[in-house]
């Protein structure tokens, strides 16, 4: 049987006390993404700063306020870290010893990290601008390809006060009468009237012009069936489980990020918005805008997206406007049925179609459809369709097979061609692999599941800042690579990673260029 040797015991003493006086830095390694975040800030321009309307000079009356670098800092450390709230970094500057290092041992209090993020979150999107051009002048961006898409975060509202028009009525019903009762518990008779309303009327009467407002919302013409009387921004929309959720739809422009030669990799977020609607066709055209602005290059770039984007009208603004974009189509099954009107051939001299049986459709008039685009319609002869073997298969109508063709037909059958070649195939493959892991890193690391301000204004610059940080890790995850602990200068280095023109890493210098005019995609140097 072996004997077991029993190791000695180290020293423990929760009283210990420090022999020389350290230093918090001493405790964070060198690579520590806190000492990328401080220097990120350090890095502002002074005009990137007048673009937050921070005044970095402070008052020279009154108590010493805190350092607007410091504030700035805790709150990108925080987006990076998952840590958004404000009692939260309040409690972090206290015990955590990244942020006690960040703001030199400073501790502000919740109410002063609150009222800077409230008066500047507005314009903070200009960070995200930063890294993006960071990014960009250090060549670590593949400008090639990028990829757009959007996810649905929870709202910080409750689903129960989400209503319809009917429910809002009910609603609207009750707080009247309940108002009423109210009021004649509280009639003074002959006395004096009260110089202000009991705290019960105040609520029911504030909660009355709350679920009013939400009712006209509701009944607009063109507003929505759903709101919430919490968030009224905040829309009903469909999550990935098949169920609904009181929330925003997270917009997102991604491009990959990497280095061909020490073989790091991971995305950028070139744009981003922030919208109650779960209708993602309106944000095409913008996100694309946003991130060349963003990037701040004229770049050849080709954007792809999955079919929630594609519409004739967002095809035909895209090519309008010279941008090449790669969208997947609904309803792919139903194109392949044999008398889809795919298969019907136009004739341009007579302004007919001919199906599959060469029997010819003529026009006949044409209609404005609910998105406000023109329509077309050509109709068959009935008794050619009541005498046609297809009939009851091509269409059930003793009238004849009807077609209706769009103003943007021509563009979108461009299109299908285009989506048909084994180049474009190949380039559509990356969307998946490009935007969709953002979303959970977004969510699972930095705590993006739900927004914690309300108001699309709100939650807009919150989604923004969020992006921010999720370049920033991003980026230190590149740098980190190139770091080496015997680098003398740690400050300098990273200032020069975010300064550079040109950074050590490279990218392949093959292009993939597209022509959506000529339908090619041809490989160009």
């Amino acid at each position: 049987m072996r004997e077991v040797v029993a190791m000695p015991l180290r020293p423990f003493n929760r009283e210990q006390a420090w022999l020389m006086p350290p230093e918090l830095g001493e405790m964070l390694p060198a690579d520590h993404p806190v000492r990328f975040a401080a220097a990120f800030v350090d890095s502002l321009s002074a005009e990137a700063w007048e673009e937050m309307e921070i005044d970095l000079r402070g008052n020279p009356r009154g108590a010493g306020a805190y350092h607007p670098c410091a504030l700035l800092s805790v709150w990108v450390y925080g987006f990076m870290t998952g840590v958004r709230s404000s009692r939260k970094l309040e409690a972090a500057c206290r015990e955590q010893i990244s942020f006690m290092w960040l703001t030199g041992r400073q501790q502000p209090d919740h109410n002063t990290l609150w009222r800077f993020y409230k008066a500047h979150r507005d314009r903070m999107r200009t960070l995200l601008r930063r890294t993006v051009r960071t990014a960009v002048s250090a060549g670590l961006v593949d400008l090639a390809v990028q990829a757009v898409d959007g996810t649905r975060i929870a709202a910080n509202a409750s689903g129960a006060h989400t209503h319809d028009a009917a429910e809002l009525r009910r609603l609207l019903e009750r707080t009247e009468q309940a108002l009423a009762d109210l009021e004649a518990q509280n009639a003074t008779g002959g006395d004096a009237v009260a110089p202000s309303l009991p705290d019960e009327l105040a609520n029911a009467a504030v909660l009355r012009q709350r679920i009013e407002e939400a009712l006209a919302q509701v009944e607009a013409e063109e507003g929505p069936r759903h709101t919430n009387l919490t968030d009224t921004d905040a829309g009903l929309l469909k999550s990935s489980t098949g169920g609904f959720i009181t929330g925003y739809n997270g917009q997102a422009m991604v491009s990959p990020l990497g280095s061909a030669d020490e073989g790091a990799q991971g995305m950028l977020l070139t744009a981003a918005d922030a919208t109650g609607s779960g209708d993602d066709h309106p944000h095409l055209t913008p996100l694309i805008e946003a991130a060349a602005d963003n990037i701040d290059a004229a770049r050849e770039v080709v954007t792809v997206a999955d079919a929630g984007y594609h519409s004739g009208a967002n095809l035909a603004a895209c090519d309008a406007a010279g941008h090449t974009v790669l969208l997947a189509e609904t309803h792919q099954r139903r194109r392949r049925k044999p008398y889809h009107k795919d298969h019907f051939t136009y004739c341009p001299e007579t302004d007919t179609y001919r199906c599959p049986h060469q029997k010819e459709l003529i026009y006949r008039y044409r209609s404005t459809h609910r998105n406000g685009y023109m329509v077309r319609h050509y109709r068959a002869n009935g008794q050619d369709c009541r005498a046609c073997p297809a009939f009851n298969i091509c269409t059930p109508s003793p009238h004849g097979r009807t077609l209706k063709i769009s103003e943007y037909e021509p563009i979108l059958q461009r299109h299908r061609r285009l989506m048909a070649t084994a180049a474009a195939k190949q380039v559509y493959r990356r969307r998946k692999a490009l935007v969709e892991p953002v979303f959970g890193l977004l969510k699972e690391r930095h705590g993006a599941r739900r927004f914690l301000l309300r108001g699309r204004r709100q939650v807009t610059s919150e989604w923004y800042l969020l992006a921010t940080a999720f370049n920033l890790k991003s980026l230190h995850a590149l740098w980190r690579t190139a770091f080496s602990p015997t680098t003398p200068g740690l400050a300098r280095h990273i200032h020069h990673f975010l300064h550079t023109t040109r950074s050590a890493f490279t990218l392949p210098a093959t292009r993939l260029r597209f022509s959506l005019n000529s339908l090619n995609l041809v490989p160009k140097l």
